[in-house]
């Protein structure tokens, strides 16, 4: 079906090209004052309707393609909005589990956003010694070693166990290795 497509698609860009391509010599023949011997008043008929269809057909086109370009934008924008409501909810989740503090919890919403610490204490009103402090004691909490595997922690549990291939599945299920939280809490140092 999409192949079918594809080559529906080129055939109609095909088309185009040489109705274009027509057009532009029809145009520098007449502005020369030249008469085409292929423009023969009874094969010119035939020659305008084939250029009238490849034209309409261009326009069709032009307006399927808008039409898909903005469903695409729409559903990314939709699974983007579910995407950034699911993390919320992974993060509050992990930071309900961690008891982090409230001040503790929006030091690492901004350590997931990549602030440094100069900007977090900006935006805090605090020192960069008090961010650091509290990024050390999330960092304990959460059993990581920085803001790399925090960050990693979030997207491993919004990653679907379907992204990775059946067998690897498989082959760390029966080796005994999790896949999940309980991989970072071993691999993690405290």
């Amino acid at each position: 079906m999409k192949t079918r497509g594809t080559i529906a698609l080129w055939a109609i860009a095909t088309l185009q090209a040489i109705v274009a391509i027509f057009f532009t010599v029809c145009f520098l023949l007449d502005a020369m004052g030249m008469e085409s011997e292929f423009l023969i008043w009874q094969s010119h008929e035939y020659q305008q309707t084939i250029l009238a269809i490849g034209l309409n057909l261009g326009v069709a086109l032009g307006w399927i393609a808008l039409r898909t370009s903005l469903q695409r934008a729409r559903l990314a924008e939709e699974k983007m909005r579910r995407c950034t409501s699911e993390f919320s909810m992974v993060m509050t989740q992990h930071f309900t589990d961690w008891r982090l503090t409230p001040a503790e919890r929006d030091v690492a919403v901004f350590l997931v956003k990549g602030l440094s610490t100069r900007d977090i204490a900006e935006l805090r009103g605090t020192s960069e010694g008090t961010i650091k402090a509290q990024t050390n004691a999330i960092y304990r909490k959460a059993a990581v070693t920085g803001r790399t595997q925090l960050l990693s922690t979030f997207i491993e549990d919004l990653m679907d166990d379907a992204l990775m291939p059946a067998e690897a599945l498989q082959t760390a299920t029966v080796k005994g290795s999790a896949i999940g939280p309980a991989t970072r809490s071993n691999a993690a140092p405290a």
